[in-house]
């Protein structure tokens, strides 16, 4: 019975994948959607990429980490460098970025997420501020004037990241690892107490995120045709951290809706640009002052409809 539910459910979450990406790539090719619409939407998949990384490390694991532009760095340029120095196919320079980024954050995270608190905020915002600095003063991707990069990210490869990144993220957090992050996150004491190596489960938490992460980064240096460190600094990391705080911590689908909601925002004001900030921020204050627990609270869109039929059920029984 479980296996048939299983079953029909991973079939339902396919077809309407195949449905959704159908649909935007109709609208694409028949122009519609002409270039300024299709980079919007390329842009919402690449922040919902990155912001749904800081979900495991922040909403799962409960790590306040505030460097995550720093992975998205690191992927962006390997990637880029694999591409235009070494002639990579994409596909592969995707994987590279995403390798890169995962490295970074087992070299950042064994010795950081020994940290708790502010203080490993501090840390990881200071590895983000140095990857860009260190970019900065790195002649061979062009320093501060940035480098160019080929335009290669199409709906479809970011498509494909996207529903790969889901997918592996959510099985991670419903599997027993998952569950250990989330002891961590919930008493990282009482969870060391049962036997959970909390700084083992961090780290692997932090390295699949920062993976991610680069993956996003690989998507989001192809996009445009120049890449240059000043596109990296801490406000990146803030922008990805309102994304998965505003959907609430410890919801995927949470931080899906509002990266996708603040980047519609974000260039619907691009019109305003004396006051785009201003309105921009009292969007984020609106929003938080009638939903201050996010915009999921901690559970996903998924229980909302379990929550329904139930409801329907208990309506038909009576």
């Amino acid at each position: 019975m479980t296996r048939m539910k299983n079953a029909r459910s991973l079939l339902i979450y396919g077809v309407g994948s195949l449905a959704i990406y159908g649909l935007f790539q109709i609208l694409i090719m028949t122009g519609i959607f002409n270039i300024y619409y299709t980079n919007i939407l390329i842009t919402i998949v690449i922040n919902i990429i990155f912001a749904v990384s800081l979900h495991l490390i922040i909403g799962i694991t409960g790590q306040f980490s505030i460097g995550h532009a720093g992975f998205l760095a690191i992927g962006a340029y390997v990637s880029a460098v694999f591409t235009m120095n070494f002639s990579f196919p994409f596909p592969l320079a995707i994987l590279v970025g995403g390798l890169a980024a995962a490295i970074a954050g087992l070299i950042v995270g064994i010795p950081t997420l020994r940290l708790k608190g502010d203080y490993l905020a501090i840390a990881t915002l200071g590895f983000g501020e140095i990857v860009r600095i260190v970019l900065l003063n790195i002649d061979y991707v062009g320093g501060a004037r940035g480098m160019p990069v080929t335009h290669m990210t199409t709906w479809t490869y970011c498509f494909i990241c996207l529903i790969l990144t889901i997918v592996v993220i959510q099985n991670f957090t419903n599997s027993r690892h998952g569950r250990a992050c989330i002891s961590v996150r919930e008493d990282e004491i009482a969870a060391e107490s049962m036997g959970i190596n909390s700084t083992y489960y961090k780290v692997i938490a932090f390295a699949i995120g920062s993976f991610f992460a680069g993956v996003a980064g690989a998507l989001y240096a192809h996009n445009f045709y120049w890449l240059a460190p000043k596109d990296f600094s801490f406000l990146k990391s803030f922008d990805v951290l309102i994304f998965v705080v505003l959907g609430g911590l410890g919801s995927l689908s949470g931080s899906i809706i509002a990266a996708a909601f603040l980047t519609i925002v974000n260039a619907f004001l691009q019109a305003f640009t004396d006051i785009r900030m201003i309105l921009y921020s009292l969007v984020l204050i609106l929003v938080m002052l009638y939903r201050p627990q996010g915009l999921m609270g901690n559970i996903e869109i998924t229980d909302l409809f379990k929550r329904s039929r139930s409801k329907g059920g208990e309506g038909l029984g009576a």
